[in-house]
């Protein structure tokens, strides 16, 4: 019997839908280094038991983004050599993602969330809006992103992100820094509007290297 029947939608589950909360809450940056995120307390704040809040902060620990303290978890602080490793892994990968999406982005339609996010940057910028600016900078990276057809190269590349992203409100707090992103945000839009994959790869590798660079400034780590 052939029954047009389409998959039921299930909802994410529970333990996924607290991870992604907590992620979502490492990414903003309102954690500081070292401070315990406590079971008890987050489990109450997101009105849930103590076993999906435990499971999610066990997964974030196995990705790097948090570390065990006791009976608590705690946002890593970074070492030089930390530093270095993420940001040789984001080297290798990100430029060839980027390259790829060159030759979907010559459509100014497919384009068009990265043209936005471009312009919403320099009007942060012009502004002095280090908030907005720093949205702005969000919706550049899911854009391109979003373009990726490798979605398992995206969830890495996600990953290894995630571990700047705890600093990068103190580095786009800084409208120098915000000039030279916003600088590399233009190179690498142009070169993606060009169909140009290569020019958007050295593009993605010279910003990388500049972000390293305010990274490791703010993190006050060169002199270690």
């Amino acid at each position: 019997m052939n029954l047009a029947l389409k998959p039921v939608e299930r909802p994410l589950a529970l333990g996924e839908q607290v991870y992604h909360s907590l992620r979502a809450l490492l990414r903003s940056g309102q954690i500081a280094h070292g401070q315990p995120l406590q079971e008890v307390q987050l489990a109450a704040r997101l009105g849930v038991s103590r076993t999906p809040v435990r499971q999610a902060m066990t997964r974030l620990a196995s990705e790097g983004l948090l570390v065990s303290d006791g009976r608590s978890f705690v946002v890593p602080k970074l070492t030089l050599r930390d530093v270095d490793d993420i940001y040789e892994v984001r080297f290798l990968i990100e430029p060839e993602a980027i390259r790829d999406v060159a030759a979907l982005t010559t459509d100014r339609a497919t384009r068009a969330p990265l043209d936005a996010a471009l312009a919403a940057a320099a009007a942060a910028h012009r502004a002095g809006d280090a908030e907005a600016f720093g949205e702005a900078h969000r919706q550049f990276r899911a854009a391109w992103l979003a373009l990726v057809p490798n979605r398992r190269l995206v969830r890495v590349i996600e990953q290894y992100s995630d571990h700047m992203q705890h600093i990068r409100a103190l580095t786009l707090s800084n409208a120098q820094v915000r000039a030279i992103v916003l600088k590399g945000y233009r190179r690498i839009a142009a070169a993606l509007a060009a169909g140009d994959g290569n020019a958007a790869a050295d593009a993605m590798r010279a910003n990388l290297t500049e972000a390293k660079r305010a990274f490791i400034a703010a993190m006050g780590l060169a002199e270690s």
